[in-house]
């Protein structure tokens, strides 16, 4: 399973997205440029240039028409994907930790840090309201009282959002009452990322306190626990199998003084069912800090502390390999 590098960064990855076909890989990282690659043969289309700092997070609809990226320099960015055109400019008090479009691709929401006395809040906005974008005045703002937001996505049906805090909760915000509907703490420690399966059945999150968890969508009622030796920055649920791949690694901060081998930087797969671990891939030279499964599940990306994206197809032994039960 020789991978295809991928290195258009100077600085460590913060997340990696495909787009519905697969055909595009979005990336971003500390440094302030976007880019989007062939997910074939990872050639570089180009990239997307106007941030002054770390982009956190990127999105892309549905489509594929529209990107959008949430940074530290306290803006979030619509860009023209096909011409790497800046559409919007949002600009915040705070950095922007995460963003999104809905499923329709209609609504954008990104959320913002809690930082010099600003509140963390939810912007939500209406992508085909040209004076709501224009005149920054969000169709609605949605505080987060209880803890920093550190990842979000939309849920099924865009009814609400899936949240996931520094304090370990996982919460629903309703889109239309800006209420909190559900609440639960599983984790312990901040939580990385969340992802959604295929079918938005199930979402999985990646904490610091060296689990990934499985949980019920509508419900957030907790399935499963997937444990390892190392904090867990990224989580993925296969489409095609009953897999889930996990990426991490010892603080960054800590990387200077271990070797590859202890680091523990390998992404680890797993059974969805049985939480058993069958695999490991070895390859970056710094934590993991994002995954992202190929939409058609025959291959899957990771991007690294190490500013590189290793895309990697699996061997078809990989489809033929069964549990035994």
């Amino acid at each position: 399973m020789k991978p295809i590098m991928l290195h258009g960064h100077e600085r460590s990855i913060t997340q990696i997205k495909y787009n519905l076909e697969g055909d595009l890989i979005f990336t971003c990282a500390k440094d302030s440029q976007p880019n989007v690659w062939y997910s074939i043969n990872g050639e570089r289309l180009g990239s997307y240039r106007g941030h002054n700092g770390a982009v956190w997070c990127i999105d892309v609809s549905w489509d594929t028409t529209q990107v959008l990226t949430g940074s530290a320099d306290n803006t979030c960015r619509l860009w023209d994907c096909e011409t790497g055109k800046e559409l919007a400019v949002l600009e915040t008090l705070t950095a922007v930790r995460s963003c999104g479009f809905s499923y329709s691709g209609r609504t954008l929401m990104y959320s913002t840090d809690k930082t010099m006395g600003h509140p963390c809040e939810i912007h939500i906005y209406d992508v085909r309201d040209s004076t709501q974008v224009s005149n920054q005045s969000p169709a609605m703002v949605i505080p987060s009282e209880s803890s920093k937001i550190t990842a979000a996505i939309w849920g099924p049906y865009e009814e609400y959002i899936i949240t996931g805090h520094e304090n370990g909760e996982i919460c629903h915000f309703d889109v239309k009452t800006c209420e909190k509907l559900i609440s639960v703490k599983e984790h312990n420690k901040p939580i990385n990322d969340i992802q959604a399966s295929k079918d938005m059945s199930m979402v999985i999150s990646a904490s610091k306190d060296f689990t990934a968890k499985l949980f019920e969508t509508a419900t957030l009622r907790h399935m499963k626990t997937y444990k390892t030796d190392r904090p867990v920055n990224s989580a993925a649920i296969s489409p095609v199998m009953d897999h889930v791949v996990l990426g991490g690694g010892q603080e960054a901060m800590d990387v200077t003084t271990t070797s590859t081998r202890i680091g523990k930087f390998d992404a680890k797969f797993f059974h969805l069912v049985f939480e058993e671990e069958f695999g490991r891939v070895k390859g970056h030279f710094g934590p993991i800090n994002s995954v992202a499964f190929h939409p058609d599940g025959k291959s899957y990306s990771s991007g690294g502390e190490d500013g590189y994206v290793r895309v990697h197809t699996f061997d078809p032994e990989y489809f033929d390999f069964r549990f035994e039960y």
